[in-house]
């Protein structure tokens, strides 16, 4: 089973200055249950220092959750989740065995390079224009300053999909 990178990518967030994926958003795609995840991380415990994993704050769940719509109704969840960084997300594939953990992993790895080849490429970007401004003078300020704003990025929308469920 293929996972889309784009459904990775959209799952990362940052976390306490990390990129990390949370333990719900692994185990749909790992296609296991968040709380069958979360227990098998438990028993290895070990294999998961702060650095692999750590669980949110009540503060950090809460803004989480305003932040992308997350639903706090009934049947949420009654813990705060686990986040895993990269490390964390590479370990997962010593704890979970299966074919499609190993498929997944892979997809993820993948995703999270592709995200530090954008980023560097956006920082060797502003640095080449920041070189630009030091050469030209003030005629040009308005010309910079459009291309930063261009190059800031842009809020996450959350849209629903347009059409019906099907049955």
């Amino acid at each position: 089973m293929a996972v889309p990178a784009e459904r990775i990518l959209a799952s990362i967030h940052l976390i306490r200055g990390e990129k990390v994926l949370l333990d719900s958003d692994l185990a749909a795609l790992y296609g296991v249950e968040t709380g069958a995840l979360v227990r098998a991380v438990k028993r290895n415990l070990s294999r998961f220092p702060v650095d692999f994993m750590f669980q949110l704050t009540e503060a950090e769940w809460a803004h989480l959750r305003s932040q992308s719509g997350i639903s706090s109704s009934w049947g949420g969840r009654r813990f705060a989740p686990f986040a895993f960084t990269e490390q964390g997300v590479a370990m997962l594939s010593s704890v979970l065995r299966s074919e499609q953990a190993i498929h997944v992993n892979i997809a993820i790895m993948r995703a999270f390079t592709q995200l530090r080849g954008m980023l560097a490429t956006h920082a060797d970007l502003a640095r080449k224009i920041e070189a630009l401004e030091k050469n030209y003078d003030h005629q040009f300020r308005a010309v910079f300053e459009a291309i930063k704003q261009l190059m800031e990025p842009l809020p996450k929308v959350r849209k629903n999909p347009i059409g019906f469920k099907p049955r």
